[in-house]
């Protein structure tokens, strides 16, 4: 039972928690009491609720931020891409603002304002997240007891209703069919190699993920599909380091593909013989571009070989052994040497294990789409520079680009990312009307409804989609014969030439 005690001016009730442990009772008051007896029945009450289980220490919000979140970071067990989300989250935008606050403290309007000042600042995408990360660690705090409600909690039919729509990140960007195969193809006059070409269409014609092409091991190179099994996360630590880790939710999934698809993934094979990488001794699909390249740089043998008409092997005999070579094919390649501005080394990197994220989306992939490099100081933002022989143009790289360019690319689809074209694959196959069940499964979704329970995939659906996908890109490749009928890119010239067979 509890029980009062005598403070000389005032009475204090006390009551019993646990073993060794009491309490002070706190009510709209505080702790000091007139009389013995108001003591006595208040520690009685707060007693009966300990042997309830219904009693909340009042103290426990007075728990700093800072270091609740400390600890709920430690007790997580996630992925090493959801914890490094966490950390940086947590480190970069929650603790610097709610740090030192009580948890009891924080108010729906301290929630509010932390979120308007990062919206002046931030993309409302990445601060919807940050609030969602946010939401998790205060929604545990009730759970613990701590706070008696979630102040980040989002009200519904609050405010302005012009205010649903700000709080939306802007609709992605999506492309068509024939952009599915105009991009890769710039993407790869940029590279100097097939890999691009080959990894953008997987993308777009499967809608895996980034990390899933990026950890795509030859060994789940199917007959007839490609099995996820992994994914590579890059972490923080420059961009050179990735962890091989589950796809996403545990998405492993074996993704359906048509015949022109599973012969583009084994020829590539066979081209490029992969070999094991150093770093984790996987054989991976495709090989990482150069670790120092950021950016523009100078133009590489293989750019020389694209405007010469010959080889990278005849580029370099004009280099190093010229009297092998006819004078007019070394006029040709002296030509192109002098026009793109060549110089030994200038576009020598050296190969990584592995894709980055931000080298492949900034300066292959966004350019491909846009037609222009990113901003990126000194420089702004500004039209990726052209020999327009041979179409669809060769990227001049090096100083005084700008001014030995004759052309530029108009945008094939203007803000389209990488993750864009998993929304394009969806947005394919809804208007291809293959069955929610079915997208979900290549997707790697779950659907937990009743009704997805009740509904399952035939092989004459997988068979059906496949057509579609065959039908759409024998389209695109029509389309593109129509503009020319020849590539420097050699994967594509050969689809081309093998295309324009079959029609003939």
């Amino acid at each position: 039972m509890g029980f009062p005690e005598n403070r000389g001016t005032y009475w204090r009730g006390r009551f019993k928690i646990s073993k060794g442990k009491y309490g002070r009772v706190l009510d709209e008051n505080g702790i000091r009491f007139r009389t013995k007896r108001e003591a006595k029945q208040a520690a009685d009450a707060e007693e009966a609720k300990v042997r309830g289980r219904t009693w909340k220490d009042p103290e426990a919000g007075q728990i700093a931020f800072g270091e609740y979140a400390s600890g709920w970071y430690a007790g997580q067990d996630r992925a090493a891409s959801a914890m490094q989300n966490y950390r940086r989250h947590l480190e970069e935008n929650l603790i610097p603002e709610f740090e030192d606050h009580p948890l009891a403290s924080i108010q729906r309007t301290d929630v509010d304002a932390w979120k308007k000042k990062e919206k002046a600042l931030y993309a409302i995408s990445s601060v919807m997240t940050w609030r969602g990360t946010l939401h998790l660690v205060l929604e545990d705090e009730v759970d613990d007891e701590l706070i008696s409600a979630n102040p980040a909690t989002k009200r519904r039919g609050r405010g302005k209703r012009a205010s649903r729509s700000r709080d939306r990140g802007p609709e992605k960007v999506v492309t068509d069919p024939l952009g599915i195969l105009l991009c890769p193809e710039r993407a790869s006059l940029f590279s100097g190699r097939d890999d691009e070409f080959v990894a953008v269409v997987t993308k777009g014609c499967t809608g895996m993920r980034w990390g899933e092409i990026v950890g795509l091991e030859t060994e789940f190179i199917r007959r007839a599909a490609v099995r996820v099994e992994w994914q590579r996360y890059e972490l923080d630590s420059g961009g050179r380091e990735s962890e091989r880790c589950p796809p996403e939710d545990d998405s492993y999934r074996t993704i359906d593909a048509p015949q022109w698809l599973t012969c583009l993934w084994t020829g590539h094979v066979a081209r490029t013989q992969p070999k094991p990488c150093a770093c984790h001794a996987n054989t991976y699909m495709f090989r990482g571009q150069g670790v120092s390249r950021t950016g523009e740089i100078g133009a590489k043998v293989v750019d020389v070989a694209r405007r010469a008409g010959v080889s990278t092997g005849t580029v370099s005999n004009v280099l190093n052994r010229p009297e092998f070579v006819a004078e007019a094919t070394k006029a040709r390649v002296r030509e192109a040497v002098k026009a793109l501005g060549f110089t030994r080394g200038g576009g020598a990197v050296d190969r990584a294990a592995h894709w980055r994220r931000n080298g492949f989306a900034t300066w292959l992939f966004t350019p491909a789409t846009s037609g222009w490099y990113p901003k990126k100081a000194p420089q702004d933002a500004r039209p990726v520079p052209l020999l327009a022989d041979p179409w669809p143009g060769v990227p001049v790289r090096g100083r005084g680009s700008q001014a030995r360019a004759d052309a530029c690319w108009v945008p094939v689809a203007k803000g389209l990312t990488p993750h864009g074209l998993r929304h394009t694959h969806k947005t394919r196959m809804e208007g291809f009307r293959t069955p929610p069940k079915l997208i979900d499964e290549r997707m790697g979704h779950i659907d937990g409804s009743v009704q997805a329970r009740y509904s399952h995939i035939t092989r004459e659906m997988r068979e059906q989609l496949k057509v579609h996908l065959t039908v759409e890109w024998e389209a695109s490749l029509d389309s593109r014969l129509s503009m020319c009928g020849s590539s420097p890119v050699s994967v594509l010239d050969d689809l081309l030439r093998d295309r324009l067979r079959v029609r003939q």
